[in-house]
């Protein structure tokens, strides 16, 4: 195998053209599933470097590197999708795609993944046995990972194991710094919830003749916080976050309905936390609204479990790392306290059912003007480094296929 800085002087060379990808599909965001346009641009790449890329799901795709000596299978993950929110970054590649915007950095990832691409079918006939190339849609409604994994995601040929990377932006870390998780549980899961109020509508003028569902919608907003603190124990993680709430098209009109959607996060891998939260969450609704006259439905979905980092990967992580970046690699424990973060990504899906690190990567510090982290629509990522992802994803497969033959 090619020594590590034979690997990143390589990588350097594909940086103009990563640059290009990447801003593409940036001013092109699309959503969910519906990645027509974001797609293209990925199998076209990958055709035209030799692959023969094939469809996955309802809108991922693969592509194998290799194959050529025997050994073991490992996937390499990048998502495509973007966020449903209107950019306000100042970038002169900006969204051009009203209330879309790539605000978490998966165009980046895609950038990355299709470096990595290049490099090892440059360097197939060193592959000592398969890479397994993932582009994956819908991680932000957590519905991806689960869709490609039913339609053979890590079958012919059976994975070993996976790796994924996230850019960090608005964080201060040092530009191109890679983070490593020690194993375990890392992230939490997350689940929706969508809680709807049923009243009687009628003039604002007259509210003794209505039952008005903001009223009830607002008291179940404030009694659902005495859950977490309250009613689980201090050993116990759970975040619920009602992240939107609708009611009403007029002030002057008191509406039929309030709807309240949202999000539960835990770390419990059994999922035994968030039973008993969605439980006194359905109590509480249904009881509130009583109270005020109302009823109340609530309703869950596209739950995703913790991400799960397999502890041997995750030092092979921190050697290969070290190895290809020197100081650029840290230990993310002494950041996090050893604790799993509140976030969640749906490749946890993948780690439940194979040996997976995820890995993250540094792209912008509040010192550089770097001030906004994922999801804010202001958020930059410093795309000058995608070269460094994209030597990152195939040294970790070159190197682990290597030591695993």
């Amino acid at each position: 195998m090619m020594k590590p800085n034979e690997l990143l002087e390589e990588a350097k060379t594909l940086q103009p053209q990563l640059q290009k990808w990447r801003r593409t599909i940036h001013r092109n965001p699309e959503v969910g599933f519906d990645l027509p346009k974001t797609k293209a641009l990925v199998k076209q790449a990958l055709t035209e470097m030799g692959y023969a890329p094939q469809d996955c799901g309802r809108a991922g795709v693969l592509a194998l590197a290799g194959g050529k000596r025997p050994g073991k299978t490992i996937l390499l993950r990048g998502d495509m999708d973007a966020l449903p929110i209107f950019e306000e970054s100042g970038e002169v590649f900006a969204s051009e795609v009203p209330g879309k915007m790539h605000g978490c950095g998966h165009d980046m990832h895609t950038a990355m993944m299709l470096g990595a691409a290049k490099l090892l079918k440059e360097h197939e006939e060193e592959i000592e046995g398969t890479v397994k190339l993932e582009f994956q849609p819908a991680e932000e409604i957590f519905q991806g990972s689960p869709d490609m994994i039913s339609n053979g995601l890590l079958e012919n040929p059976k994975v070993d194991a996976a790796v994924m990377f996230h850019v960090l932006a608005g964080m201060p870390l040092p530009l191109g710094e890679v983070l490593v998780p020690g194993g375990g549980i890392t992230m939490a899961s997350c689940e929706q919830y969508h809680i709807v109020v049923h009243g009687k509508g009628g003039h604002g003028s007259m509210p003794e003749n209505c039952i008005d569902p903001i009223t009830a919608a607002a008291h179940i907003h404030i009694a659902l916080q005495e859950i977490n603190a309250r009613e689980l124990s201090q050993n116990d993680f759970g975040v619920l976050t009602t992240g939107r709430f609708a009611a009403g098209a007029a002030s002057n009109v008191i509406p039929d309905t309030a709807e309240m959607w949202g999000t539960i996060r835990t770390t419990d891998p059994d999922n035994k936390t968030g039973a008993f939260i969605r439980q006194r969450m359905t109590e509480i609704s249904e009881g509130v609204a009583k109270t005020f006259r109302c009823t109340a439905e609530v309703e869950f979905s596209d739950y995703c479990p913790c991400m799960m980092v397999d502890k041997a990967l995750a030092q092979d992580a921190m050697t290969y790392m070290t190895d290809l970046l020197g100081k650029g690699a840290m230990d993310m424990a002494p950041l996090t306290g050893g604790k799993p973060g509140g976030g969640s990504e749906d490749f946890a899906f993948v780690s439940h059912e194979v040996p997976t690190v995820s890995m993250f990567l540094a792209c912008g510090s509040p010192e550089r003007g770097y001030r906004y982290g994922q999801h804010h629509p202001k958020v930059r990522f410093d795309d000058s480094v995608l070269w460094e992802g994209s030597a990152a994803y195939s040294y970790f497969a070159l190197r682990w296929l290597e030591g695993h033959r």
